[in-house]
C-alpha cells in the first residue's frame, strides 16, 4: 500500500513521516527532500532558475538562495506556477522510479502538494495532517523565522487545509502535543494493520 501523507505546510509532516519510519520501519519518500536534488548546482533546473532570476538568486556557495526564491514565488503566483512546472515532473519520476524499487508492503510519499501537483493517482490512500489556523501560523513563524504576512502568504500559496481534509481518508489532528500526535498514528496504525 502507498500512503500519501500531506497537509499544510508547517502541520507536522515530518515529525509524523519520521515517527512511521522510526516505530514501524516504513520507508519515507520525502517530495521536499527530491525537490531539493532537483534544484541542486549544476541540474538542468539549477541553470533554468538563474536563465530567469540572475546570478543574484545565488548564495555566495553557488546555491540557491531559498528565502529569496521563497520570496518571488510565494508573491507571484505566475512565478510559482513557472517552477512547479520544472520541479514537479522531476519529483513525479523520481517517485515513480524509487517505488519500483521497494518491496515494502507499506510505502509513505510525504508530498506535501500532493493535491495541487496532481499525484493522487501515486497512492492508494491519502493521510491528511491538520491543525488549526493559528497553531499552524506560530508554528511557521518560529520555524522559518518569518514575518506575519511572509507565514500568511506561504500557507495561502496552497489549498485551504479544509479542502485537503475533505478530500482525505484519513485526517491526523495534530493541535496539541506529540504524545496525543503519537498515540493517534499509533491508532491508525492498529486499525490498518488489523485490516489486512
Amino acid at each position: 500500500m502507498i500512503i500519501g501523507l500531506t497537509g499544510g505546510i508547517a502541520t507536522g509532516k515530518s515529525t509524523v513521516s519520521n515517527y512511521l519510519q522510526e516505530k514501524y520501519a516504513i520507508p519515507v519518500l520525502d517530495a521536499d527532500i527530491i525537490a531539493r536534488d532537483a534544484v541542486k548546482i549544476n541540474s538542468s533546473i539549477y541553470y533554468n532558475i538563474i536563465d530567469r532570476y540572475g546570478e543574484n538568486i545565488l548564495l555566495n556557495d553557488g546555491n540557491l538562495n531559498r528565502n529569496k526564491l521563497g520570496n518571488i514565488i510565494f508573491n507571484n503566483y505566475a512565478e510559482k506556477i513557472w517552477l512547479e512546472s520544472k520541479i514537479h515532473p522531476f519529483v513525479r519520476d523520481s517517485f515513480e522510479r524509487k517505488i519500483q524499487e521497494l518491496s515494502n508492503p507499506i510505502i509513505i510519499l510525504s508530498i506535501p502538494l500532493l493535491f495541487e501537483a496532481n499525484m493522487t493517482d501515486l497512492v492508494d490512500q491519502i493521510w491528511v495532517i491538520n491543525c488549526d489556523f493559528a497553531t499552524q501560523l506560530d508554528r511557521l513563524k518560529s520555524r522559518n523565522n518569518l514575518t506575519q504576512k511572509q507565514a500568511v502568504d506561504r500557507i495561502n500559496s496552497q489549498m485551504p487545509l479544509s479542502e485537503k481534509v475533505k478530500k482525505a481518508d484519513i485526517v491526523i489532528d495534530n493541535n496539541h502535543n506529540l504524545l496525543e500526535l503519537y498515540d493517534r498514528i499509533d491508532e491508525i496504525m492498529s486499525i490498518e494493520s488489523n485490516k489486512n
